[in-house]
């Protein structure tokens, strides 16, 4: 009976410090595919932005799907631009943020609420 009660307390023990520590990596770690395709979006972007010199608008799905994006995909980022030539990547779970975000601006991916609004 109180070798059960020690392993059952050292179970619970194990699984929270799992829980503790997987939620304090960094989220390059822990968002690496999201990330990584993020990163490959951010790159055709950028040269549709440098051959175009304009950004792609808001829902110009012909031109989100040259750039790999695939519609109505829950896996995609939503892409945001403004217009002063910004743009944003947010990968939306759930409905409360803060959202994994990549934001021209920044040029770095962090956890935060979007900062550009689609109109």
């Amino acid at each position: 009976m109180k070798k059960a009660l020690i392993i059952s307390i050292s179970v619970i023990i194990v699984i929270i410090l799992s829980f503790i520590i997987y939620w304090n990596l960094p989220i390059e770690v822990t968002r690496k595919s999201d990330i990584k395709f993020g990163n490959e979006l951010i790159l055709k972007i950028e040269d549709y932005k440098k051959n175009n010199r304009k950004l792609p608008t808001n829902h110009d799905w012909q031109t989100f799907e040259k750039l790999v994006f695939k519609k109505d995909e829950a896996a995609n980022p939503v892409y945001t631009s403004d217009e002063k030539g910004n743009f944003e990547l947010v990968y939306f779970e759930g409905f409360d943020g803060p959202y994994l975000m990549w934001s021209s601006q920044e040029r770095k991916w962090t956890i935060d609420f979007p900062k550009i609004v689609s109109k």
